[in-house]
């Protein structure tokens, strides 16, 4: 297979990618590489955590709507990034629903609120409400670093990104409804800049969910259709769900994001879908 191949030619020491249909009946994936070592996740852990905020939701934990981060915020718009947090902790850097900021800190504050409307550490909310139900068993949370774990913490192998794949495209955790509300657009036609590919007008986000829209250049591929959604991070880590083609892709590796992966991941997401016969 092409994207086999493509994978095989990276330049990175150790990596570890699978792609294949979303279809809950059929989970079969291609695979290259480890499935069961561990890898850092960085900031694909935003999509695990926004699926333990949304399972927090649904239990009447939380309210998406309620107050949450600066004044005039609520927890939707920590989660679709329009807080006006800034990057990491400090002073907001615009109002609420004015910007599409990218926020690890937004994220630290979600974490923070799950844990005390839960009683219980965010890292065992986690573990509980999502990893365990998931079979997710190679994956765990990391304490400590200047970023907030619910942002960029969790390690874990191949095998546990593509359970969680497979959840955010045919859920069992929350109700197909809340995953529409996820991936759709948050807050209009917002604009902001998607970390490491530059400022978009408009920057759709949905909940604690890239979603690619017209964004281009983008790490997905441009036989993507507008409605994939998921997350990529620092570490060489992505995940992608194009429920138009009804394929999931996803990657982790030790080589961090850079003109390697702007180059490689989109050539690979083209040729996962043409082989898919989009």
């Amino acid at each position: 297979m092409r994207a086999l191949e493509m994978v095989e030619a990276w330049p990175v020491d150790h990596r570890a990618v699978a792609f294949g249909p979303i279809d809950a009946e059929d989970k079969d994936v291609t695979t290259s590489g480890p499935t069961d070592r561990p890898f850092a996740w960085a900031s694909v852990t935003k999509l695990a955590t926004a699926l333990a905020l949304l399972v927090a939701v649904e239990e009447g934990t939380v309210s998406l709507d309620e107050p949450s981060g600066p004044p005039g915020s609520t927890v939707r718009h920590l989660l679709a990034h329009a807080s006006g947090m800034a990057p990491e902790p400090g002073p907001p850097l615009a109002p609420p629903g004015a910007r599409r900021i990218y926020s690890n800190a937004g994220f630290g504050v979600l974490g923070e609120l799950i844990a005390e409307r839960s009683g219980m550490p965010f890292d065992q909310y986690l573990t509980h409400g999502v990893l365990e139900p998931l079979g997710m068993h190679g994956t765990s949370l990391a304490n400590g670093g200047p970023v907030s774990p619910a942002a960029a913490g969790l390690a874990g192998p191949l095998v546990d990104l593509v359970a969680l794949g497979h959840e955010l495209a045919t859920p069992t955790l929350v109700s197909a409804e809340t995953l529409r509300e996820a991936t759709t657009p948050q807050f209009g036609d917002l604009g902001g800049v998607l970390p490491g590919f530059g400022r978009f007008d408009p920057c759709p986000w949905g909940l604690g969910i890239e979603i690619r829209g017209a964004k281009q250049p983008h790490w997905t591929g441009r036989l993507n259709s507008p409605q994939t959604y998921g997350h990529f991070g620092q570490t060489g880590s992505f995940l992608w769900i194009d429920p138009v083609a009804r394929v999931l892709c996803c990657g982790l590796g030790d080589q961090p994001f850079g003109l390697w992966a702007r180059r490689s991941w989109p050539l690979l997401a083209d040729a996962v879908l043409a082989e898919a016969g989009v």
